[in-house]
């Protein structure tokens, strides 16, 4: 790992480098982790830098993959390791971060997912601090605006629009039994309903794998049934009587908390 970091670290475009993603955790790595590796510049690194890079540890690899943002993909070649590099823009993140986090600005699902990233990653590499400093950012409170912010859109989006609310279309599709867009929605649904779970909780969403074990390990407040109204909504044949079921106790849950 040291020999590649020292790689990057020698192109002039790198500011920062750290380290993210369950295989940079104690707590979560598995022998299915890979590495997230988060590389942070102002201008974009050479395209050809990064391949000569990959060269050098691996013989199965992918440059300048832009399906997710842009990023490298390869298996090293001593242990078959994946390796996942992330190349992101400094301003990017930043934004990023001012606007949700001082701005209290709310997404649709996975609002402070980015934030849980560069909290929790560890640094490797950092001119002039930079990437600390950002973490320092986020070494604060959870505003209770943002908290609020993010209730109140996803509520709205998943349950309680006048129209087109992710519950409504759940129960359209069900209707017309078109599995694919019933999966589709319950998928929509549950990212807003965790982000509601994580805001309430003032903790920072850690993105899109384990959400169950994290909320139990680390959520004070849940709401009733948690874990059997979620198995039931995406496993059972019924898909409307667990549907209703995790609406109800939503509500209860907010009301309990002071949130509606």
């Amino acid at each position: 790992m040291d020999e590649i970091i020292k790689d990057f670290s020698d192109i002039k475009e790198v500011k920062a480098i750290a380290l993210g993603g369950s295989a940079g955790s104690a707590n979560t790595q598995d022998s299915l982790s890979d590495y997230d590796i988060y590389i942070f510049s102002d201008e974009p690194v050479p395209v050809k830098v990064r391949g000569e890079i990959a060269k050098r540890y691996s013989d199965n690899y992918e440059i300048h993959n832009t399906f997710y943002g842009d990023g490298d993909e390869w298996f090293r070649r001593t242990d078959d390791r994946v390796f996942d590099l992330m190349f992101w823009n400094r301003k990017w993140i930043e934004d990023i971060i001012n606007n949700i986090w001082f701005r209290h600005d709310a997404w649709g699902g996975y609002t402070t997912a980015f934030l849980y990233t560069v909290k929790n990653a560890s640094v490797l590499y950092d001119t002039q601090d930079w990437f600390k400093n950002l973490q320092e950012k986020l070494n604060t409170p959870y505003p209770k605006e943002l908290a609020n912010n993010i209730v109140l859109k996803n509520r709205l989006m998943i349950k309680d629009k006048i129209s087109a609310s992710f519950k409504e279309q759940i129960e359209k599709a069900v209707k017309r039994n078109d599995v694919v867009s019933i999966n589709h929605r319950i998928t929509a649904f549950l990212a807003g309903y965790f982000d509601i779970i994580f805001a309430v909780n003032k903790i920072l969403h850690p993105g899109e794998k384990r959400l169950i074990p994290f909320a139990l390990k680390n959520c004070t407040l849940l709401p009733a049934d948690f874990e059997k109204n979620i198995t039931d909504l995406c496993c059972a044949q019924d898909k409307l009587t667990p549907l209703n079921e995790i609406c109800k106790n939503l509500d209860n849950f907010l009301k309990q908390n002071r949130y509606i």
